[in-house]
């Protein structure tokens, strides 16, 4: 059986781009590679010739899963002493080759049971979970692979990003009263914003937003008739509070609903620190996957900066830390068989 080299292969994968939308050639060089290593591999369809990949040596109680598409821009990947930096070796493929790694140990210790699961899209819409999520495999438990600094998550928040449309009718900036300014109003439903109380959550904290776009007008001289600015908002409760908490900015602009992530609360185990984050993830859309847990190496800070890079310690740790998870997962497996026949 033949053993993961956890830094090339973490370089292999920050070497090929797969910036959202483009994870193709990644998807098929990583399809050869776990084959070659004797795994049963199927790709799941997604889009055109985008798809995901379930790898697994025999029916999996527990499976490992993490993303492979990136955030643009895409840069290559290099060595530094122990630091590996590239696109990608954060968030989240130097964690797919942890993952790897670990399923690669288990075999070779005669466990059969658990299996990988490596998604596109999850940085934009998280449409290969969803496909994922209709095609199952009977697993009990999903191990998510995000930057958590080696934490089981507790809990993750949600997110809810919307759109804010104001209306306005163009003028000469010599005769502003003859129009009416999408400009002015946008600020005014930002600045009524920023008064609204949103929910908190005991362990989570406040709701935070952030306003990351905003747009409008035609040229200096032209009273606006346009404008828009998108909000993100990070929930702690059903997004349904903020949108109803928001609706008061209907008075200066129109609300369109962009995208929405749940929040989600996951299982922790003894002997791991645990902790909860403010970033979403794929789990809320891979529920019939099992009960979800979620750990890895690596800062989400580093995650999706222009330096992205992530130490060959915390890589190395992190497979001993997936081995971990599986062995208490497959115990509580058997457990639960002993006490409960399936």
């Amino acid at each position: 059986m033949r053993t993961v080299d956890l830094v090339g292969l973490t370089q292999a994968l920050v070497d090929i781009d797969s910036t959202t939308g483009a994870e193709a050639m990644l998807c098929r060089w990583l399809s050869g590679y776990l084959r070659e290593l004797g795994f049963d591999v199927v790709e799941q369809p997604v889009d055109g010739a985008r798809f995901n990949i379930v790898a697994t040596v025999g029916p999996p109680e527990v499976v490992l899963s993490t993303h492979v598409d990136c955030v643009p821009p895409y840069f290559p990947c290099r060595l530094d002493g122990d630091r590996i930096y590239g696109r990608g070796a954060c968030d989240a493929k130097g964690i797919l080759a942890a993952q790897i790694a670990a399923v690669e140990q288990l075999r070779r210790q005669g466990e059969s049971r658990v299996g990988l699961l490596f998604v596109v899209g999850e940085e934009r819409g998280s449409d290969g979970a969803r496909a994922a999520n209709a095609a199952t495999i009977g697993s009990r438990f999903l191990v998510d692979g995000e930057p958590t600094d080696g934490r089981l998550a507790s809990a993750t928040r949600g997110m809810l990003r919307v759109r804010l449309h104001a209306a306005g009718r163009a003028a000469h900036s010599s005769s502003p009263e003859l129009g009416e300014s999408a400009i002015d109003r946008l600020v005014d439903a930002i600045v009524q914003l920023r008064g609204i109380p949103l929910p908190r959550d005991p362990s989570m904290g406040p709701t935070t937003y952030t306003i990351g776009l905003i747009s409008g007008g035609v040229a200096p001289n032209v009273v606006s008739p346009s404008a828009v600015a998108e909000v993100m908002f990070r929930t702690v409760s059903d997004a349904g509070h903020v949108r109803r908490a928001i609706g008061a900015l209907e008075a200066h602009v129109r609300i369109e609903p962009v995208h929405e992530v749940p929040l989600a609360r996951m299982m922790t185990l003894p002997g791991f620190e645990s902790a909860v984050f403010p970033f979403t993830t794929d789990v809320p859309f891979l529920a019939n996957w099992g009960q979800p847990l979620l750990y890895g190496p690596g800062s989400i800070h580093a995650a999706h900066t222009d330096d992205e890079s992530i130490t060959v310690a915390e890589l190395s740790a992190a497979v001993d830390g997936y081995v971990r998870i599986a062995a208490h997962l497959l115990s509580r497996a058997r457990a639960a068989d002993v006490s409960e026949p399936r």
